[in-house]
C-alpha cells in the first residue's frame, strides 16, 4: 500500500503543474501536427495541374498521368495559382498543358510541357514519371499518323485503331514484396510517422524531467522522514520507481489516445504497440531514476535531462527518420533505445506487423530497462542510506 501511494504521489505532482499540461499534451500534439503537414500524406505524390487545352489529347494525357498509382493530380485554374501551390508545398510539381496541345500534335508538331517542381527527392522522381506518360502518348500519335498515311484515314479514326492495339500489348507489372515473397504492407498515414517518433522522444523526454521530483525528495528530508517510519528502503525504492513508470505510461497514453482523436492515427497490432510502449516505458523509468539517484540538485538534473532525452532522440531516429541515415550512422544509433524502438514501430505501423515481428526489438528494449534500473536501484539506495 505505502509503494502505491508514493508512486500516486508522484503522478499527483506531476498533474498539479498546470504548466506540465503543455509539454504532456499540447506541445507533442503540435509537433505531430507539424510533422504530419510537412512530411505526412498519402503514399501518393502530388501534381498540380493546370490545363490550358482541354481537347481530347490533352485529357488523355491527363487522365493516363492520373491513373498512374503513385500520383494524385490537383488542377488548378491558373499559372500563377498553381506557381504558388508549388511554392508553398501543397503540391510537388506543377504541370502546364499549353494551348493548342491537340492541334500541334494531330499535324505532327512537337509540343512542350510545363512542369516545375520543389527542389526534393519526390519532385524529383516526377519527372521521369510525367516523361513517361508522354512518351507513351508520343509513340502511339506516331503510330496513328502512319496509320493516317498508309490507309487515308482522319486521324480520329487512326488515333482510335492505335488506341485499340496499345491496350491489347502486354505490359510489365512490377510488384514490390518482402523479401520473404509475401505482400510488403505500407499502412502508415499522414501523422503515424510523426505521432510514433514523438513518442518515443516525449515517453524518455518526460520520465528524464521528472527525475528532479525523486531529488526534491531527498532534498527537504521526505524520503528520510518515510525511512523514520516503519517503511523499508525496498519500499521507498520500489514505489519510486512504479511513480517513474506511472508518469511515462501517462505519457504514452496522452500521445496514443490524442493523436487518435486529433488526428485518426492507427497504432497497429494492439498487442504488439502496448508491448513495444510498455518496454520503452520501463527504459525511461530506468534512465529517471538513475539521472534522479546520481545528481544532487534539480538544477543538475534538468540540462542533463534536456541532453540525453534530446540528444538520443536525436541519434536515435525521432527527430529525422532512420531510413535517411548512411548505413554507418544507423549501426550507431542502434546504441539508443530509441532506435530500437523506431524500429518496432516501423514494423508495426507502416508494414502491418504483430507482437511475434517486435519480439527482437521488445527483447533489446528490455536488456536496456534491466541494465539502466539495476545500475539505478543500487545507486537509489545507496543515496537513500548515506
Amino acid at each position: 500500500m505505502k509503494v502505491i501511494t508514493i508512486a500516486a504521489n508522484d503522478l499527483r505532482r506531476l498533474l498539479r503543474w498546470r504548466g506540465n499540461l503543455f509539454f504532456l499534451f499540447v506541445l507533442p500534439m503540435l509537433i505531430i501536427l507539424l510533422l504530419g503537414a510537412a512530411f505526412g500524406g498519402s503514399q501518393k505524390a502530388r501534381i498540380g495541374v493546370f490545363e490550358r487545352d482541354r481537347g481530347p489529347l490533352a485529357q488523355q494525357f491527363i487522365t493516363t498521368l492520373a491513373n498512374r498509382s503513385s500520383t494524385q493530380l490537383i488542377h488548378y485554374q491558373s499559372s500563377s495559382s498553381l506557381q504558388t501551390a508549388v511554392a508553398r508545398g501543397d503540391v510537388d510539381a506543377g504541370l502546364v498543358i499549353p494551348a493548342g496541345y491537340d492541334n500541334l500534335l494531330e499535324h505532327g508538331q512537337s509540343v512542350t510541357l510545363g512542369y516545375f517542381n520543389r527542389p526534393n527527392s519526390v519532385a524529383q522522381q516526377l519527372r521521369p514519371t510525367v516523361q513517361s506518360v508522354a512518351a507513351d502518348q508520343s509513340r502511339t500519335i506516331a503510330a496513328a499518323q502512319v496509320l493516317e498515311r498508309q490507309l487515308n484515314l482522319t486521324f480520329a479514326v487512326a488515333l482510335a485503331r492505335a488506341n485499340a492495339v496499345v491496350a491489347r500489348v502486354p505490359r510489365v507489372q512490377a510488384v514490390l514484396t518482402a523479401p520473404d515473397g509475401s505482400p510488403y504492407a505500407v499502412t502508415t498515414g499522414r501523422f503515424q510517422q510523426g505521432a510514433s517518433t514523438e513518442l518515443v522522444l516525449f515517453i524518455f523526454f518526460t520520465s528524464l524531467t521528472g527525475a528532479a521530483f525523486m531529488i526534491e525528495t531527498r532534498r527537504l528530508g521526505i524520503a528520510r522522514r518515510i525511512l523514520s517510519t516503519p517503511t523499508s528502503t525496498r519500499t521507498i525504492v520500489v514505489g519510486q520507481l512504479l511513480g517513474r513508470l506511472a508518469v511515462a505510461l501517462a505519457q504514452a497514453l496522452i500521445i496514443v489516445l490524442g493523436s487518435m482523436l486529433f488526428f485518426g492515427v492507427t497504432w497497429g497490432n494492439p498487442l504488439g504497440t502496448a508491448a513495444v510502449i510498455l518496454s520503452f516505458c520501463l527504459v525511461g523509468t530506468g534512465a529517471a531514476v538513475l539521472v534522479g539517484s546520481l545528481c544532487q540538485t534539480e538544477e543538475q538534473a534538468r540540462p542533463v535531462a534536456f541532453l540525453l532525452g534530446l540528444g538520443l532522440a536525436a541519434l536515435g531516429g525521432s527527430m529525422a527518420p532512420l531510413e535517411v541515415f548512411p548505413a554507418t550512422a544507423r549501426a550507431i544509433a542502434h546504441i539508443t533505445p530509441h532506435a530500437w524502438a523506431n524500429d518496432a514501430f516501423s514494423k508495426l505501423l507502416k508494414h502491418g506487423g504483430d507482437l511475434i515481428s517486435v519480439l527482437p526489438q521488445i527483447g533489446v528494449l528490455l536488456g536496456f530497462a534491466v541494465l539502466a534500473t539495476t545500475v539505478a536501484v543500487w545507486r537509489l539506495r545507496h543515496a537513500l542510506t548515506a
